[in-house]
């Protein structure tokens, strides 16, 4: 029987952490947290599941998720944020693999929770994620704040879980809003250091088609006004990284 760790990354998550872990608890040999110096109750929640809980400095989210990655004393892996939780379905289809694990990853669905509904459409189901995985096979890439797993081998198989990985995302459109503001910086610094350009038609044009692709060919109009709330930002988180991209360039020179 193979066993697993599961690998959660923190900061002032006592909101969703104590649902996190309850759904991991019976599905994986050990739990590794590391946190970056929560004020909240986070700490003392996640010490009531014997968890191992290491306070590093945040170092990026790619480099914090890897540093994670490093603490897991076995190899086969559960990868989560501290706001999301494995539903029941998923949690038997993970421990159905200890017995039967066929492939190099796995991808499960997320839903999301988006003030208070879960959401069906758009970029934001069934939004497949690489969380179940040989962490001698994989690593953390991408640039932040949007991070993903790869794995090393072009020729790595991949299977898919049956259940879904629930997401507790923005609660409040104030919180959203302040999100795309802080995602936003993020990622045109990742990409100003990546030398990405930033001419004015990517400023008109890639939010406009974000918010096409997710809107209406993706079906976030049959998630009603949230859908299109959720739509819109997806285009004006676009055109705040591109705009924010630019003044970088313009402020270096």
């Amino acid at each position: 029987m193979l066993k697993f760790s599961g690998v959660v990354i923190t900061f002032n998550e006592e909101r969703y952490i104590e649902k996190c872990l309850e759904s991991l608890h019976n599905v994986v040999d050990e739990i590794v947290v590391v946190d970056s110096y929560s004020t909240d109750k986070t700490k003392a929640i996640c010490e009531k599941f014997k968890v191992k809980f290491i306070e590093q400095k945040f170092l990026g989210y790619i480099e914090q998720k890897n540093f994670a990655l490093s603490q897991a004393k076995y190899n086969h892996v559960v990868s989560l944020d501290g706001d999301e939780s494995l539903s029941e379905e998923l949690q038997q289809s993970i421990k159905r693999l200890k017995s039967s694990w066929q492939y190099d990853g796995y991808y499960c669905n997320r839903r999301n929770n988006f003030c208070g509904q879960w959401i069906n459409y758009s970029d934001w189901y069934p939004n497949k994620k690489l969380r179940v995985f040989d962490k001698t096979k994989a690593e953390w890439r991408g640039l932040n704040p949007h991070d993903h797993i790869e794995l090393f081998d072009n020729r790595a198989k991949t299977g898919h879980l049956k259940g879904d990985i629930l997401h507790k995302t923005y609660q409040t459109y104030s919180e959203f809003n302040k999100k795309m503001e802080h995602f936003s910086t993020i990622a045109s610094k990742a990409y100003y250091n990546k030398g990405i350009s930033a001419p004015l038609w990517k400023i008109f044009w890639n939010p406009t088609w974000a918010f096409f692709k997710a809107y209406v060919l993706r079906l976030g109009f049959l998630d009603g006004f949230n859908g299109f709330v959720i739509c819109y930002q997806t285009g004006h988180l676009t055109f705040l990284k591109y705009s924010k991209l630019r003044e970088l360039y313009r402020s270096k020179n």
